[in-house]
């Protein structure tokens, strides 16, 4: 199944990687540019085709996507239904490959290897990194959490922006301009986040990008931009806002990094570091020092590592753009049926959110995420902004509205009029690059949820929790489908894992890493339980 990886993947900050990659090289030129016109000596010849045979032989072992390799899941099939008592049901591809990925995840986790077959010194080797205050690849746990840094007066912080390349200069976007807004838009929409084999780019919406980039307390500042100094075209961005965060028993004030972009035809020029630095300095400015951001690369070193999952809804449209597929043993047709969302709400009470409903909302929010080691701390000013303002203008027609973003439901209980649940999803449609038959995915992500159910008496061994999230989600399934999305997408994290395969969703090919920036704390449960703790409950933060 084909991922769509949240940038949150999200975070762009995949270009972050692959520019380190370029600094790396010492050229400002692309790599078949600083071949040309080199009289390259026999050996060194020699040398590029060994190399390049190498790479050809890692990219044969690797497999696509950096999966696991088929001769060896084939070979552990064959072995494993040797054994007395396997069945076809128990052992079968989809299981084998799926335990061999957590296994590779799972190192990852303990510091002992990299994913996509790189080790600690290849991931040591990131020039930008290494001066970082984060954890290095490989380090143990800390005893306790705390800043890798100390904090220090903004006076004491470097106060002129950093250099840029002479023909480049700094920019504040004003979201709020409309000129400014369509030319992010159209960075973003022609140079982001794409899938492995580019046939699909996250579309970013002019209104998804006012209500992401403008929360409670934002600065202006930290929405900066790299311009060409003669056109002043817009071909570089960062961004950033402030954000409370809850880690295991610390309330950190941080800043969420997003949205770091650079224009496809200048990623050569070392742009991403500067990039980082010069929002890094702007909210040390502000008197921030920590940071959360998340990506589809490993960098050093993930808090933690999700899992991607999709629940289609209109599958032959995701079938027709590549996006999924149908299995050797299945038909389209079958498969339509099989994934058909219920037509009617299954709990009582459900309705949309409105404005009398923030302060009630806001105290079930702030209970149920208690629950999970990292989360955002959030005020009655945010719960307003990221569940309602995004809601968009005008009546609701065919469960949507014009300019719509975010879906916030609640359960109000019939009888005594309180609300028991709540959940969110937001829409973040993709470009499909060159279909004929279609040009957009309409996706919707989960976003936040919960359920008051949590806190009655063995919620969590007597299942009443995830039978009670499976008809909550199951709902938002619903919406999201008579809303008219394609497909509905969500990561392993808080609650999901128990409910996810119940509700129809596939695992993706997408991974998504959690880092925090001078900050240092032991791994947190992901798409893996850590330290005794259930899967998917580490991790409480849906980043954008």
């Amino acid at each position: 199944m084909a991922s769509t990886s949240n940038p949150s993947e999200n975070v762009s900050v995949d270009e972050m990687d692959h520019q380190e990659n370029v600094s790396d090289s010492g050229s400002d030129e692309q790599p078949e540019q600083a071949a040309e016109g080199s009289a390259a000596s026999g050996s060194q010849k020699k040398k590029k085709k060994k190399k390049k045979g190498a790479k050809m032989l890692k990219n044969l072992l690797k497999g696509p996507s950096d999966k696991v390799p088929q001769a060896l899941v084939n070979e552990i099939l064959q072995r494993a239904k040797q054994e007395p008592g396997a069945s076809a049901e128990e052992v079968n591809e989809a299981s084998v490959r799926e335990a061999m990925e957590q296994m590779k995840i799972l190192d990852v986790l303990r510091g002992k290897t990299g994913l996509g077959g790189q080790n600690k010194k290849e991931i040591g080797e990131h020039k930008f990194w290494s001066t970082q205050p984060v954890p290095q690849i490989g380090e143990s746990a800390p005893e306790e959490d705390g800043p890798i840094e100390l904090s220090k007066p903004s006076s004491e912080v470097r106060q002129d922006p950093y250099p840029l390349p002479k023909d480049f200069e700094w920019s504040s976007v004003d979201i709020n301009d409309e000129k400014q807004l369509r030319e992010l838009y159209e960075l973003l929409s022609a140079h982001y986040v794409e899938d492995d084999d580019a046939s699909m780019r996250f579309q970013y919406s002019a209104e998804f990008l006012k209500w992401a980039l403008q929360p409670p307390g934002y600065h202006k500042e930290w929405h900066i931009g790299v311009r060409v100094r003669s056109n002043k075209k817009l071909v570089a961005f960062i961004s950033g806002w402030p954000i409370n965060i809850r880690v295991r028993s610390n309330i950190v004030q941080a800043s969420e990094i997003n949205y770091l972009c650079i224009h496809r035809k200048l990623r050569s020029k070392r742009l991403a570091p500067v990039l980082i630095k010069e929002v890094t300095r702007q909210c040390n400015l502000k008197g921030i020092f920590q940071a959360i951001y998340t990506a589809g690369v490993l960098l050093p070193t993930p808090v933690s590592i999700c899992r991607y999952y999709h629940r289609s809804l209109n599958v032959r449209k995701l079938v027709e753009t590549g996006f999924n597929f149908v299995p050797r043993d299945m038909t389209l047709a079958r498969m339509i049926r099989q994934h058909k969302a219920p037509d009617e709400i299954v709990l009582s009470g459900v309705r949309e959110m409105e404005e009398r409903d923030v302060p009630e909302v806001m105290e079930l929010y702030q209970r149920y995420m208690k629950r999970f080691d990292m989360s955002p701390v959030m005020t009655k000013e945010e719960i307003q902004h990221q569940f309602l303002s995004g809601r968009g203008t005008g009546e609701s027609v065919g469960w949507s509205r014009q300019g719509q973003v975010v879906w916030s439901y609640v359960v109000e209980d019939p009888e005594t009029h309180q609300i028991t649940d709540f959940f969110t999803f937001y829409s973040l449609p993709s470009t499909v690059i060159g279909n004929a038959q279609h040009d957009v995915i309409k996706a919707a992500y989960l976003f936040y949820y919960a359920s008051d159910v949590a806190f009655k008496e063995n919620a969590d061994s007597a299942g009443l929790l995830t039978k009670r999230l499976k008809d909550l989600i199951g709902d938002a399934i619903i919406v999201a489908n008579n809303a008219g999305f394609d497909v509905f997408n969500a990561l392993t994290l808080m609650d999901n894992s128990k409910i996810l395969p119940d509700l129809k969703f596939g695992p993706g090919n997408g991974l998504l890493n959690f880092y925090l920036y001078n900050w240092r704390t032991a791994s947190l449960s992901g798409v893996q339980s850590v330290g005794g703790v259930p899967e998917g409950r580490g991790v409480g933060v849906v980043m954008l």
